[in-house]
């Protein structure tokens, strides 16, 4: 079956993710971590793009990010992807294929769903059990978020400067956010969304970005599945 084309429309943010071939580890010390922000942050200088929030995991990672010219979240995870896998290859003695294909992408609504999937993206590591609290893993965007003046690779979003008039006000109130956590219903909604490659939102969002692409962008509810298709999906392939 043909894939689908990328849901693609400027200004609208995105949920990034790229998974390590057959859940293979992308991150062999921090070094390696080190030298994908490096990455990220070329990238950024290239493309017209804006990172709100990420994780690296060992093996995966997400973004949350905005593009503002059509094919530049894309032209912005392959600056990355290519040169990381490259170098890997090479530091590491290894050949094949880093990445599991393409990377995979879901439209945020940011009215509904922006904060939410930032909190999904930051608690990744408590979710598995490396820490106790986002704030003890130093390869996320939390600790810029949770200070209230995200810098660096980070570019606030609308949606999270809206959480307060002054810094240290907006990180109040996220970190207020991040302490309550994701429900189980949104939890299982952004993974759905993420493996389907369909859009997270409110249904006039998704009506509205189906009008403009002209196909359906939100998850079709499951009926009786048929054999070898969704039947077997797992809903948690990253956590």
């Amino acid at each position: 079956m043909a894939r689908l084309p990328r849901i693609d429309i400027r200004g609208i943010p995105q949920h990034l993710i790229a998974r390590g071939n057959n859940r293979s580890v992308l991150f062999q010390d921090d070094a390696d971590r080190c030298i994908y922000l490096q990455f990220m942050q070329q990238a950024l200088e290239k493309c017209a793009c804006e990172v709100h929030a990420y994780v690296l995991m060992s093996n995966h990672v997400h973004i949350l990010a905005t593009g503002h010219c059509e094919g530049d979240l894309s032209d912005f995870m392959q600056r990355i992807g290519r040169k990381f896998a490259r170098l890997m290859n090479l530091r590491w003695n290894r050949t094949g294929t880093l990445f599991e294909g393409r990377f995979w992408s879901s439209p945020v609504d940011s009215h509904a769903y922006l904060l939410t999937c930032m909190r999904y993206i930051e608690l990744n590591p408590v979710r598995a059990g490396i820490v106790k609290h986002a704030k003890e893993f130093g390869w996320s965007s939390y600790r810029q978020n949770a200070d209230g003046s995200p810098a660096g690779l980070l570019t606030p979003h609308s949606q999270y400067r809206r959480l307060g008039a002054t810094p240290e006000e907006r990180a109040e109130n996220y970190r207020g956010l991040v302490a309550r956590g994701v429900s189980e219903e949104d939890l299982t909604r952004i993974r759905q969304c993420a493996l389907k490659r369909r859009a997270l939102g409110s249904d006039a969002f998704c009506e509205e970005m189906a009008e403009r692409l002209g196909r359906p962008v939100a998850p079709i509810p499951r009926g009786r599945p048929k054999k070898g298709t969704d039947s077997k999906m797992n809903l948690t392939p990253f956590i």
